[in-house]
Formats: C-alpha cells, structure tokens, sequence
C-alpha cells in the first residue's frame, strides 16, 4: 500500500539525520564558553602577577626596615629623638626611640627601656606604602 515516493522521502530524512559535524549554534555556543573560560584565566594570572609585584614590595621594604632597625639597635644612643631620611635604595624611613614603661623602670638602679619604632616608606603607581617595624630594649642608664 505504500507508494515509492512516501519512502524515498523517509529514507531522505533518514540520511539528512545521519550526517556528522556541528551546526553553527553548537560552535557559535563552544566558541562563547570557551571565550569566557580563557577569560577567567588572563584575570587569574593577571592577579597573581599584581599580587607577586606587590609582594616583592614589601619583601624589599621589610628588608629596608630590618637593616635600618638593626644600625638603630647597634648604636649606642638610645637618648629620646627621633629622625628620618631616605636610604641608599630610595626607601624614605623614620626612626624613633622613647622611653617606655618609665614608672616600672624607675626601680632599676642601672637599666631602662626604650621603645625602638622603625617605619619605612616606599612609592606606588596609586600612592605611597609603609611597613612599621617596633621593639624594645634594656639599654644602661646615662650615669
């Protein structure tokens, strides 16, 4: 009962279904997420970079500031005053010396304590950074 041309358009709908590949929204879809995918990952990086920069920032800093502290607490005058100046590798710093816990120090016949605070400065592209460094020494009273 069937006719032949009934069948050869089944068997052409038959084989349309058959053929292999992407039509142009499956690959326009790939391209989109893959676009968004690559996308995520420049700005991981890009983070990462900022965020390595930004680190050897203050690495370097730090460095300034121990090596500042370090001559503060070498030196032999630990009388109150405080100073600044900028170091050799262009790091502006801040050294101030007190004398701290006076009223329990008072007791120690040949001791004080001296509050030691180091603070170093360095500029950025958005502004200026610091790092504070602080400590205390037992130093002998001025007789």
């Amino acid at each position: 009962m069937s006719n032949g041309v009934g069948s050869q358009k089944i068997l052409k709908l038959k084989s349309w279904k058959r053929t292999s590949g992407f039509t142009l929204l499956e690959v326009l879809v790939a391209l989109a997420l893959l676009g968004i995918a690559v996308t995520a990952i420049l700005q991981l990086f890009s983070a990462n970079l900022r965020s390595i920069s930004t680190s050897e920032e203050y690495v370097a800093g730090s460095l300034e500031a121990q090596a500042k502290m370090r001559e503060v607490l070498d030196g032999q005058d630990f009388s109150e005053r405080s100073w600044s100046g900028i170091t050799d590798n262009g790091y502006r710093f801040q050294v101030s010396v007190t004398d701290s816990l006076k009223e329990r120090a008072e007791y120690l016949p040949f001791f004080k304590l001296v509050a030691v605070e180091v603070k170093v400065f360095w500029a950025r592209r958005f502004g200026e950074k610091s790092l504070t460094l602080r400590t205390m020494k037992m130093v002998e009273k001025p007789i």
